[in-house]
């Protein structure tokens, strides 16, 4: 069984009239957790992290200067470490419930007490996708968005947004932009990976950073630019059929929770992502911590003897480093 839901069960409540649904519901409860946990891209799109505090803190030191040359017998040359920006995420909780009333019991309606579970579920991880959708979304046009009733920082640890054309260095280095303005094509995919390739750490050093994901809203204009650009051995933009080095060196990933994120917050645009998967995982950029697991109780509301199923979760998301990822084809943006 996956750890991504846990079910608890009232005293009393399987000797109550609500016995012979309790173990039905947790069971296909936890089963359809893990199902949706599976089925996730989150995993692709962030570091998943287990926080054990309110907020947590990412951000490290900035890299080592390089080995000198000393000649025989020379003394090791010492270096410094300055720390680099940093980045605090705080948890939030995140609530919903349902209910199943006597009458669905008496009159034998599993169905669709397990319909209203399945619904449960369904919204705990839309939210958790929607909100990791938006948090992508709102660093294309500013520092904050807006998710539901709150507003949540999606800013990197340098206060710039996510994307945009002046991060600064720490130490050392001119500012560096990961937000463009061109449309996806051979070309630009290749112009792109390239200064994504020559992106420079706190301290001037090269990172070699080197973005395999293409990840694009669902939409069929975007989809066929992509398709065209990295589908085929052959260059579709010329007779000649000329080698296109793009074939087979790249994956898709086709989102439909990003178009809807886009369009929930009037970016009219369709914006193309590169994605560094590996450094993604290795190093404090974009983070998805989990405070507290989804945990659905099963209780009695004693205003009116239904049996509500309460669920309740902690996470929070955000980005530290920036240089996991740059947007394409956002007016504004700098030309490749």
């Amino acid at each position: 069984m996956s750890g991504y839901v846990t079910v608890s069960i009232g005293s009393g409540l399987v000797d109550s009239v609500y016995g012979k649904c309790q173990f039905p519901i947790k069971s296909y409860l936890e089963k359809k957790g893990e199902a949706f946990e599976q089925a996730s891209l989150l995993k692709m799109l962030f570091r998943m992290e287990n926080s054990k505090h309110w907020a947590e803190q990412y951000g490290g030191e900035t890299g080592m200067d390089d080995f000198e040359a000393v000649g025989e017998g020379g003394n090791y040359p010492s270096t410094g470490f300055q720390e680099d920006f940093q980045k605090t995420i705080v948890n939030e909780t995140w609530k919903k419930k349902f209910s199943v009333t006597q009458e669905l019991v008496e009159d034998g309606r599993l169905g669709t007490m397990k319909k209203r579970a399945n619904k449960l579920i369904t919204s705990y991880d839309r939210t958790r996708e929607k909100f990791a959708r938006a948090m992508y979304a709102g660093g294309l046009v500013g520092k904050k968005v807006k998710f539901g009733a709150k507003t949540f920082d999606c800013s990197s640890a340098d206060d710039k947004a996510l994307f945009a054309k002046d991060h600064p260095c720490k130490v050392k280095g001119g500012d560096q932009c990961n937000l463009f303005s061109d449309d996806l094509t051979a070309e630009n995919l290749g112009k792109l990976e390239t200064r994504m390739q020559n992106i420079r750490g706190a301290n001037g050093e090269l990172l070699a950073v080197a973005p395999k994901t293409i990840w694009i809203p669902n939409d069929a204009v975007m989809k066929q630019k992509a398709f065209e650009a990295v589908g085929s051995d052959k260059n579709p933009m010329d007779n000649t059929n000329a080698f296109n080095y793009q074939y087979g060196r790249w994956n898709i990933l086709v989102d439909p929770y990003l178009t809807m994120m886009l369009e929930d917050l009037k970016i009219q645009e369709k914006p193309w992502f590169l994605l560094d998967s590996d450094y993604i995982q290795e190093n404090d950029g974009p983070i998805f911590q989990d405070r507290v697991k989804l945990l659905v109780r099963s209780v009695l509301d004693d205003n009116n003897d239904n049996n509500l199923w309460l669920g309740r979760g902690r996470f929070s998301a955000g980005f530290a480093d920036w240089r996991f990822v740059a947007a394409g084809g956002v007016t504004g943006g700098e030309a490749l």
